[in-house]
């Protein structure tokens, strides 16, 4: 497992660290390539919480690039001349959405076949060795103090997604004393309906 930083001195708020694993390495290393692109502009989509705003931070610190996030909601004329301009510029673009089309439902043709054009990195669900790694990481945000054994118990009980491991945390920070055995884990996330495996030791 190994991580991204933002370069100390940059005024960003909350998290600074990507965590990379396998659901997310190649996308990684696309950005480390990015004078390998066919074109000056890339695609990179994921779930929510999966990180790709901080990565396209990262990104963007390191190349000198720019970033146009949450692409999806916004007017695609805008999205359109962001790519143009890349190209002009010769500057890397990174265009951020959750999901890639036909998902992304675009309907300016200019701006489909210049997203067809783009490179698509895309960070996945997150993997066997990521998980643990996410569920310490939002329990040292929510001050909850758990041993190694909870932590990999709690792995392979859990919806295997961004979202749900932060809902973890938030449900284990409201019904639990912060220090947490495997059954106090059990008996809080039971009652808020966040254990999908069966209960075996």
């Amino acid at each position: 497992m190994s991580q991204l930083r933002l370069p100390l001195g940059l005024p960003e708020a909350g998290e600074t660290e990507f965590l990379v694993g396998e659901s997310n390495a190649r996308a990684v290393h696309q950005l480390e390539h990015w004078a390998t692109w066919p074109v000056m502009s890339a695609l990179l989509v994921g779930p929510r919480k999966s990180g790709r705003s901080l990565l396209a931070r990262i990104f963007a610190s390191k190349s000198g690039g720019r970033i146009f996030d949450d692409a999806d909601r916004a007017r695609e004329t805008d999205v359109f001349h962001a790519w143009n301009q890349a190209q002009q510029e010769r500057r890397p673009l990174l265009i951020v959405a959750e999901t890639p089309p036909p998902i992304w439902d675009v309907k300016l043709p200019d701006l489909r076949s210049r997203l067809a054009a783009s490179p698509l990195l895309e960070l996945g669900p997150p993997d066997d060795a990521l998980v643990p790694q996410l569920i310490e990481r939002a329990f040292e945000r929510h001050l909850l103090h758990a041993k190694p054994d909870v932590v990999a118990w709690l792995a392979k009980r859990i919806e295997r997604s961004h979202v749900a491991i932060l809902r973890v945390a938030d449900a284990l920070e409201s019904e639990t004393d912060n220090r947490l055995s495997i059954p106090a884990v059990r008996e809080a996330l039971a009652a808020n309906g966040l254990i999908t495996a069966t209960d075996e030791p």
